[in-house]
């Protein structure tokens, strides 16, 4: 890997003392990521360095990682800006005391100079090794002719997200649209569901199109009086155009504006302003989709156009409150949650046919029994797969309501009824993210791994920022063992989640996979600290002491776990425990008693190379059988 300060010779000649500033802040930054990628720095060049890896994809993921770190750097206020170009090649070398030479060093320095400031290149060789390992996309360049090179070579342009220059290539298939979130530019701040709930909504009704690929609010979410770029936002999510508005609301008069912008032009294709009644807001939703779709060239099957002209509408008063309970619904903590299930019972108060809040009632019920117990378990669960029920017999058509009633039935060990609701979501609604990486979950447990990485693949294509479905498609390649592979995912989810709970607890999960004991460790107390007095954590450090051998310590940790209410105790952590203790009896007799209490997930126990002994034993064939599931076979 070569880097290169762009413009250093001209800055150095203007002001020496800050190019020679810039180049120790550089060294700063780029010197732990080298370390941290397992790179070798074989020399510094004046304004840049030449590093050696054994892996091409670390090489890769470090170039990415230092663009990324610089695009950070510069985007703080005040300071100069400092821009690179990164070039990456694959090939022999001859080492020569503490330097290195031949033919892949000097390929290497001229692909560098293609890269554009603060982007990256790469050679074909390297494209070839990390071509699927990697969530980046990657452009073709013309066939360039290399100085010293007779051939001309395939190289490609690592497609950065970081970059605000960086706009997504023209790609074949579906046109891939952004809705960001609306403005509230009503009299009442309080109206700021309004705007939030009107773009979700807009969000929904586009999705259903099939010509479009859509991106879920879960990713837009984060753009709200955001100060990126049309170009970085459009890079960040991989899409061709934005669209963007603003709501009124003041009484029961509605002014929304909405304009359509290229990501590439960064110009509106399109732009108009509806002056409504809140009565005729799902008549607004429906224009608004049909003329993105001509301003698109798309063009829309007789089913997607009956189904936009009759969509079944709620009382307005029924539609604000279900707007105020998906609100609500965008966070995890049970305050908004309680908050959520008060604006869906009132609008089903209001409305009893409101089927989009009886969906919604279903989730926020699963939402609060299984993570905050607010009911006992049986209650929780008839009143989800009742609420669920009810929102498919009121309207066939709602993809969210099948996805909502296939959760309940995955839930409960119904697998292939849960797998066929989420097929008939998905074709009433291809872009609901939510579905598609469900049925991705769903697949893990049944043991179907590479039908379930293809299904997280896409989900991340349609939610490229859902930390919950990054996670989970992390835990599926390291129980398979494509270390490299997760360890990119880790990475993005790291970004999306700006380092938090869930990309610790990968890492703690990667760290067990790798052998690396104090990485598990410091993830563990990093953990406790930021969830202390939970029974998850004390059991950790039950599994830690497992792993590491400390049977003793594991069983002593162990005890006031499993002293707990059954409802409380965290069946598939002990499980996990004894098995690393090699206590099979042990961790039969808590995986039993998960499965009673489904709570039971299989996918890890199918696959990960660390429960090859206990896949062995008969006993995991009955288990597999009592929670409705085949026996193991390959992917």
């Amino acid at each position: 890997m070569f880097t290169d300060t762009v413009g250093s010779t001209a800055a150095a000649q203007a002001n020496e003392a800050l190019a020679l500033q810039l180049w120790d802040e550089q060294a700063g930054l780029l010197r732990p990521l080298f370390g941290a990628y397992q790179g070798r720095e074989i020399k510094s060049l004046g304004d840049g360095f030449l590093v050696e890896f054994e892996s091409a994809l670390r090489a890769v993921q470090c170039a990415i990682d230092i663009q990324q770190r610089v695009h950070e750097r510069n985007s703080q206020p005040g300071v100069a800006p400092l821009r690179l170009r990164i070039g990456v090649h694959l090939g022999d070398v001859e080492q020569r005391e503490s330097d290195i030479f031949g033919d892949a060093v000097n390929v290497a320095s001229r692909i560098q100079p293609l890269a554009v400031p603060g982007g990256v290149c790469i050679s074909g060789e390297v494209f070839s090794q990390v071509r699927n390992k990697i969530p980046n996309k990657f452009e073709k360049l013309p066939p360039t002719v290399l100085k010293g090179v007779e051939a001309p070579m395939d190289i490609y342009r690592v497609v950065l997200a970081s970059a605000a220059f960086e706009v997504p290539p023209a790609r074949p298939g579906p046109r891939r649209l952004a809705v960001l979130p609306f403005a509230n530019i009503s009299p009442d701040p309080k109206d700021e569901y309004f705007a939030d709930g009107l773009t979700e909504e807009i969000i929904t009704v586009l999705s259903q199109l099939r010509e479009l690929r859509v991106i879920a609010r879960t990713s837009v979410a984060r753009y709200r009086s955001t100060t990126k770029s049309v170009a970085e936002i459009g890079a960040e999510l991989g899409v061709d155009v934005l669209l963007e508005g603003s709501v009124r609301k003041a009484g029961d008069e509605l002014r929304i504006t909405a304009q359509l912008i290229d990501v590439t032009t960064q110009e509106p294709a399109w732009a108009s302003t509806y002056d409504r009644k809140l009565e005729k807001v799902f008549v607004v939703q429906a224009e608004i989709a049909k003329q993105v779709t001509e301003a698109l060239k798309v063009e829309l099957g007789a089913n997607e156009t009956a189904r936009l002209a009759h969509r079944p509408f709620p009382r307005p008063e029924s539609y604000l409150e279900l707007l105020q309970g998906r609100t609500s619904m965008h966070g995890i903590a049970e305050a908004d949650l309680r908050a959520a299930k008060d604006h869906f019972e009132q609008a089903i108060r209001l409305d009893d046919r409101n089927a989009a809040a009886h969906a919604g009632l279903a989730d926020v019920h699963r939402l609060l029994g299984s993570v905050y117990r607010h009911l006992p378990k049986a209650e929780w669960e008839a009143a989800s797969r009742k609420s669920a029920a009810r929102a498919i017999e009121l309207d066939p058509d709602l993809a969210e309501a099948h996805s909502s009633f296939a959760w309940v039935l995955w839930d409960d060990f119904e697998f292939t009824a849960s797998e066929n609701e989420l097929k008939r979501a998905l074709s009433l609604n291809p872009n609901l993210a939510w579905a598609r990486g469900l049925y991705g979950s769903v697949l893990a447990d049944e043991g179907r791994s590479e039908e379930a990485l293809h299904e997280f693949t896409l989900t991340e294509q349609l939610d490229p920022l859902s930390t919950l479905f990054l996670s989970e498609k992390f835990n599926l390649l390291v129980g398979l063992r494509r270390l490299d592979e997760a360890r990119a995912t880790l990475e993005k989810l790291g970004r999306a989640e700006d380092s938090g709970i869930l990309y610790h607890n990968c890492w703690a999960t990667l760290g067990i996979a790798l052998g690396d004991r104090d990485r598990v460790r410091q993830e563990l107390d990093w953990l406790n600290a930021s969830l202390p007095g939970r029974p998850d954590g004390t059991t950790a450090y039950a599994m830690y002491a497992a792993w590491t051998g400390d049977a003793a310590r594991a069983r002593e940790l162990l005890g006031p776990i499993e002293a707990l209410p059954e409802e409380d105790r965290p069946y598939t952590s002990i499980a996990v425990t004894y098995a690393l203790m090699g206590d099979l009896d042990g961790c039969f007799r808590s995986l039993n008693r998960a499965v009673e209490a489904k709570r039971f997930s299989p996918r890890q126990w199918r696959i990960d190379p660390l429960w090859a002994k206990l896949r062995s034993d008969p006993r995991f064939e009955v288990l597999l059988k009592k929670a409705n599931l085949e026996p193991p076979r390959s992917s």
